[in-house]
Formats: structure tokens, C-alpha cells, sequence
């Protein structure tokens, strides 16, 4: 797959509803995996506009302990599930040095993602880091009012407050992330949780010599 192969927002949508078709012959993580607390079926058409915020370092961290690599084209998809996308954030810290990412980033900004950035800061224990929290919380209470559900694919407990706070405001918020990495606080206020344990295989981008 080529970087830069750009697709419009209508190909991008006529995808999701393709791919979102295929996959829900082998599972729906909303309807099967995912249940009210009395056990009825969450109804996936009650969703309205959907908004889907990616923390990009926690999806990351969540690849590497499944041992997979994330399909950003099949993770749109699924998180969508054909209800109408307002937009589709993804948020990550980058290296200007770092030309496979620049590369990557391009792609995601010309398949469906609205990319928000910040330069990676080194710490003197050598790692690189860049928090994003309050440009994820910002964006998320800013649109409110334009969206019915929010996708929050991060386990940050940072982030409990503003999701909180969008439900205040009659936003249905759904918390997608690694359990083992995920706080307590942020599943508490959330609508709904899944664990993307339960939906890797949905999820993971497959090699020639895998289906093969």
C-alpha cells in the first residue's frame, strides 16, 4: 500500500459501509460482545453523529501488547459501524525527523483521519514524549453539540473529567482500549467499554504471507 493514495470523503464512506458489512458476519462488538448491565442488547442505530477520538500513543502501546498492527482503514470502519462520521481525529506525537512517519501521517490525512500533532519532547532519561490529553478534551467538549457519540480510543484516566462532562451535555460516550491499560475512572463514566482484546482480529492489518 502506497502512502500516498488519496481517496474522497465519499470512497471513504462507501468503504466503511463495505468493510463494516463484512465484518460484522464474523462479529459486532456492539451487539455481542458489548451488553447493557441487564444484559439487553445495545441498540447500534441509537448512535446518531459519530466522533471518533484516537489517542495515537495509547493505540500504539495496545498494538504492541497484542502483537499486531493496527488497519487504520478497518479500524474506521468498525469504530463508525455505518453511523453518520462527523470526524475521525487521531492524535500522536511526531518526530519532524522521522520521514516513515511523515509518510504515514500523509496517508492517514488522505484516508479519512483528521491528524492533530505536536512534536515529540525527549526527557532525560532519553524517551520521547508528547501529551495530547488537553488537545483531545478540548476537541471533544468544543464539538459537543455536533455529534451524538463519541469514540474515545485511549485508556488515559486524564481524560474521565471531559468525558464526563460531554455526557452532561447529552453525548453518549463509548471508551475503546486495552483493559490491562485502561483506568477504572474513565470506564466508570463511560456509556459503554470494549476491549480491544475482543475485537484484534477486526482490527489488525493482514500480510500476503498471513492469508496465503
Amino acid at each position: 500500500m502506497t502512502f500516498y493514495q488519496e481517496i474522497t470523503q465519499d470512497e471513504v464512506l462507501d468503504r466503511s459501509k463495505i468493510l463494516t458489512r463484512q465484518m460484522k458476519k464474523e462479529i459486532n462488538p456492539y451487539e455481542e460482545a458489548n451488553t447493557h448491565p441487564n444484559g439487553e442488547l445495545l441498540d447500534t442505530f441509537s448512535r446518531g453523529r459519530v466522533a471518533i477520538f484516537i489517542d495515537g500513543s495509547s493505540l500504539f502501546y495496545a498494538a504492541l501488547q497484542l502483537g499486531i498492527e493496527i488497519d487504520y482503514t478497518k479500524l474506521l470502519c468498525l469504530l463508525t459501524a455505518e453511523a453518520p462520521l462527523l470526524r475521525a481525529f487521531f492524535y500522536t506525537g511526531v518526530d519532524p525527523i522521522n520521514d516513515k512517519q511523515q509518510g504515514f501521517l500523509l496517508w492517514m490525512r488522505r484516508n479519512g483521519y483528521r491528524v492533530v500533532s505536536k512534536d515529540l519532547i525527549q526527557f532525560p532519561d532519553g524517551s520521547k514524549k508528547a501529551k495530547l490529553d488537553v488537545e483531545i478534551a478540548v476537541d471533544m467538549m468544543t464539538l459537543a453539540g455536533c455529534y451524538n457519540t463519541a469514540v474515545l480510543v485511549s485508556g488515559n484516566g486524564d481524560l474521565a473529567y471531559a468525558v464526563d462532562a460531554v455526557s452532561y451535555q447529552g453525548v453518549r460516550v463509548e471508551v475503546v482500549s486495552l483493559r490491562s491499560m485502561t483506568s477504572d475512572s474513565l470506564i466508570n463514566v463511560a456509556d459503554l467499554y470494549i476491549d480491544l482484546a475482543g475485537i484484534k482480529e477486526q482490527i489488525q492489518k493482514i500480510f500476503p504471507s498471513e492469508s496465503s
